[in-house]
C-alpha cells in the first residue's frame, strides 16, 4: 500500500482484512455464506456486497489472489542460485509456508474459473512444471516422480490442520521435511507403485459441484441492503 493515500489506502488496508477473512472461512467452510466472511472481517454484510458482487466474484479474487502467490515463489525459486534441488524444495517449502495450495483445493468446483483464472493457473503450473523439470533433468529426482505427483504432496501437507497456527507449520515443516527426503533420487528403493495423477485427472476436480450465491435474488443479498 505505499504510495497510496487518503480513500484508496483505506480501500487497500479494508480488502486486504476482507480476503484475508475470506481466506480463513472458506478453507474452514467452503459452504459458509457470505455474512460468515462480514462477521470475521469485522464489517457489514452491505460494506462486503459493495466491494465484491456475490460469493462467486469474491471466490474467484480468492483464487486469483492464491495462484498469484504460487507464480511469485515459483519464480523466485527459478531464480535462486542454490542449484535444482534447492530450488525445488524452496518451491515445494514456500507454496506449502505460503498456504496457496489449500485455499485452492478448499475452492476446487465451489465456482466457475474466469479466463483470467485459466491463464493464470496457466503461468502457475508451467513455471511449476519448470522448477520439476531442472531438478528432474539434473538427476536429483527419484525415478519415477512426476510434475503431477506434486499436487499431490501439497494436499497431503496442507491437510495438516490444528487449531494452533504455530503448531500447525510446526507440523507441516515436519512432514514436509519427510516427503522431501522421498523423492531424492538417492532415497529411491524401487519402482513407484500405480501411475501419477493425469492432467485431466487434476483439472476435472475443477469443475463446478454446486451454484454460487451470485446475484441479488439472495435472501442474504436483499437483508444486507439494511446493513452498512
Amino acid at each position: 500500500m505505499a504510495g497510496l493515500s487518503g480513500r484508496k489506502a483505506e480501500a487497500a488496508r479494508n480488502d486486504g482484512v476482507i480476503l484475508d477473512a475470506a481466506r480463513t472461512v472458506f478453507i474452514r467452510t467452503p459452504e459458509a455464506p457470505m455474512s460468515a466472511v462480514a462477521t470475521e472481517a469485522g464489517v457489514g454484510v452491505g460494506a462486503l456486497y459493495r466491494r465484491y458482487a456475490g460469493k462467486e466474484q469474491l471466490l474467484q479474487t480468492l483464487c486469483a489472489e492464491g495462484l498469484g502467490r504460487f507464480i511469485a515463489v515459483a519464480e523466485a525459486a527459478l531464480a535462486g542460485t542454490g542449484g535444482p534441488w534447492v530450488a525445488f524444495a524452496d518451491f515445494v517449502r514456500g507454496v506449502v509456508e505460503s498456504d496457496v495450495h489449500a485455499l485452492t483445493v478448499r475452492l476446487a468446483g465451489t465456482f466457475t474459473p474466469t479466463a483470467e483464472l485459466h491463464a493464470l493457473a496457466a503461468r502457475a503450473t508451467a513455471l511449476g512444471d519448470e522448477v520439476f523439470r531442472r531438478a528432474r533433468d539434473a538427476g536429483a529426482l527419484r525415478p519415477g516422480f512426476e510434475a503431477t505427483d506434486v499436487p499431490m504432496l501439497f494436499e497431503q501437507i496442507t491437510a495438516i490442520r490444528l487449531g494452533d497456527p504455530a503448531r500447525t507449520a510446526a507440523l507441516r515443516g515436519r512432514y514436509l521435511a519427510l516427503l522431501l527426503d522421498g523423492v531424492r533420487a538417492d532415497a529411491a528403493t524401487g519402482a513407484l507403485p500405480a501411475t501419477p495423477p493425469s492432467p485431466a485427472e487434476l483439472a476435472d476436480r475443477w469443475r463446478p459441484t454446486r451454484t454460487a450465491e451470485t446475484g441479488p435474488a439472495t435472501k442474504e443479498r436483499r437483508d444486507s441492503a439494511r446493513g452498512n
